[in-house]
Formats: C-alpha cells, sequence, structure tokens
C-alpha cells in the first residue's frame, strides 16, 4: 500500500539498534529490545511491535528507566530466581534469568522467575515461548500503570495487566496465548489515536465515567476489563502475584515518566516455568502426546488454536518482510539520527 513502508526482517533490526545505540541503551538492552519488538512486528503484533520504540526512548530520555542497567541475578531459593532490573528494561533481566529458572524447573518440576524493578512494554508470548521451545510450560504475567478500573468502578486503578501461557508441542508450534486483562492492550488505543479511527464503546471510559468511542478521551479515563467483573478478578490476581508477593509496586502506585522527573514507571514480572519431565519421567511424551488429542479434538470442530494468525503472520513476514505505516517510519527513522533507509 501507498502509505505504507515494507521492511526486510534484517532492516527492522537495523534501524531498532540505530535507534536504541543513539538513545544511549548498552548493547545488551540493545540486542532484548530489538529482538522482542522485531518479532512482534514480524508476527504482526503491531502495538508491540517497532512502534514500542517511540514509548521506550521517550522514557529514557525523561529519565524514567536506566538505559545502561545491568541485571543481577540472586538465587533466591530452591524454586526461585529472582533478578533485579535495576530499573532497565525487563528484556534482558528474562534473558538473564532464562538459563537458573530453566534449571530450577527441571530439577523442581515447577519455578519461579521474579524480575524486580524493571520498566515492563513488551509481548509476553515471546517469553512464555522461551520456554515452550525448551519444552517447559510457562506462564508469565505483569502490572503496568493504572490504566484501568475495576468492574463496576469508573476510575483507574489496575494496570492492563496482561497475561501469556505456552504449552511446547514437539514438532509444532506450542499452543499460546497471551492477552491483557483489559479489553484490549492500551496499545491498540494508541494506535487508533495516531490513525484518527474511532473505538468500541466497550473499550473505555471518560474522566467522568462514562463510555467513549474517542481515543484520546479514552487514554486520559480509565480502560475497562474484558468479561467485567471476571477479567477484573484475574487482574487483581496479576496485582498481587507480580506486585507485592515478590515485593514490587501495584499498578497504581506507579506512573508513567514525564518531564518533571516525577514518573515511577517500573515495576515487577512474574514467570513460573512447569516441567513436564519432571512430573511424568519416562512417561513425559505420552503426556505430551495426550495434550494433543485435546487440540485435535478442538481443531476438529472447527475451533481455532490461539495464536494461529500470528504464526501464519510470521510465515509471511520471513518471506516478504514487515510493514508499518509511512508516518510510523518518519518518526523511527527521526530517532535513529541518521537519515535514509536501513541497509
Amino acid at each position: 500500500m501507498a502509505h505504507d513502508i515494507t521492511l526486510s526482517l534484517a532492516q527492522a533490526e537495523t534501524l531498532s539498534r540505530r535507534i536504541l545505540h543513539h538513545a544511549g541503551f548498552g548493547a545488551g538492552h540493545v540486542e532484548a529490545i530489538t529482538k522482542s519488538v522485531v518479532a512482534a512486528q514480524r508476527d504482526e503484533c503491531h502495538s508491540h511491535g517497532l512502534y514500542r520504540l517511540l514509548g521506550i526512548v521517550e522514557t529514557a530520555n525523561m529519565g524514567g528507566l536506566d538505559p545502561q542497567a545491568v541485571p543481577e541475578v540472586i538465587d533466591q531459593a530452591p524454586g526461585i530466581v529472582r533478578v533485579d532490573a535495576r530499573y532497565g528494561s525487563s528484556l534482558l533481566a528474562f534473558e538473564q534469568g532464562l538459563a537458573p529458572l530453566k534449571e530450577k524447573a527441571e530439577r523442581n518440576g515447577i519455578a519461579v522467575l521474579a524480575i524486580n524493578h524493571c520498566f515492563h512494554f513488551s509481548a509476553l508470548w515471546s517469553e512464555v515461548e522461551a520456554l515452550s521451545a525448551m519444552g517447559l510450560a510457562g506462564l508469565a504475567m505483569n502490572p503496568t500503570h493504572a490504566f484501568v478500573a475495576p468492574a463496576g468502578g469508573v476510575r483507574a486503578l489496575l494496570g492492563t495487566n496482561p497475561f501469556a501461557f505456552s504449552w511446547p508441542r514437539p514438532g509444532g508450534t506450542p499452543y499460546t496465548f497471551d492477552f491483557a486483562t483489559s479489553v484490549v492492550a492500551r496499545g491498540e488505543i494508541e494506535l487508533h489515536r495516531r490513525a484518527g479511527e474511532s473505538i468500541p464503546e466497550s473499550w473505555a471510559l471518560d474522566n467522568q465515567g462514562q463510555p467513549t468511542t474517542d481515543p484520546a478521551t479514552a487514554l486520559d479515563g480509565a480502560m475497562l476489563t474484558f468479561g467485567g467483573h471476571k477479567g477484573s478478578a484475574l487482574s487483581t490476581m496479576i496485582e498481587l502475584l507480580a506486585g507485592p508477593l515478590i515485593g514490587d509496586a501495584l499498578s497504581h502506585e506507579t506512573q508513567a515518566a514525564n518531564e518533571e522527573g516525577t514518573g515511577r514507571p517500573c515495576h515487577g514480572e512474574l514467570v513460573i516455568a512447569l516441567s513436564p519431565k519432571a512430573f511424568l519421567g519416562e512417561q513425559s511424551e505420552a503426556g505430551l502426546s495426550h495434550a494433543e488429542r485435546l487440540f485435535e479434538e478442538m481443531l476438529g470442530q472447527g475451533a481455532r488454536l490461539p495464536s494461529k494468525r500470528r504464526f501464519e503472520a510470521r510465515a509471511r513476514s520471513l518471506e516478504a518482510g514487515v510493514s508499518i505505516p509511512a508516518a510510523l517510519y518518519r518518526d523511527l527513522v527521526a530517532l535513529s539520527g541518521e537519515g535514509g533507509r536501513p541497509d
């Protein structure tokens, strides 16, 4: 399309690296962040793709995170590994905690990775899929900022509080889902605002507690949880497990970075890994085969497994590259400090 720019995956990676290096991010953060945003763009998860570079650079420029932070890995307990992100991006902290998490899960059957003091902006599916690629089942969750009203409420108190799960499927793509406990991810509303498009009335409230279809008004008001009280309860669970349980902040105790330097954008993340081999021993392959029967029954009814669209998009992007709006491309190039198309 005329108003889109198409990039190869290599060009997308080069553009991301240029932007992050120009913004002062350390080499480890550059690679971890690039891997995440390009993977999301590849899978056509536009709200978590290259667009997210705008926000993380802005946060760094406002002093809301440390782009040079060196995470500290702590052997907290036999089944717990803790990583203090030291107010850097969560992605490098996750990567450095992954190996000890895997070792503990395979030894104990279940293990937890608690990431503290991190700036989290990325999709969770890539993290749980990293676990399923190792033969582990994985869950991940985190609070955000207070963008969402609890069921029956009218003011923002909860985060969008995403939750992800992945189950390994030998010889095939994993069974993976990743969703915000709000009706949509906040990035979806931001993309509608950038495009000048309205949003469904069921997504958000204005600052008077009334439904709105205007994305700018929604961003100043409160988003809604999916499924009413059920989504609200799940969101509250995530607040507790990825907040007080690991000694970190609740969503309403954080605030996006701002020019005054009073923002507190960092919080925690919780990742749980489970090992079928540890649970089942020699019967682990039979257990995975048993799970396949469920998936076959679902597909046999005409149901679609979650992430099917994303895996199809991945196949297309590996061949044809990725497309982003020209306006977004111009904004990204401006952030890179260099003109022209990345090689």
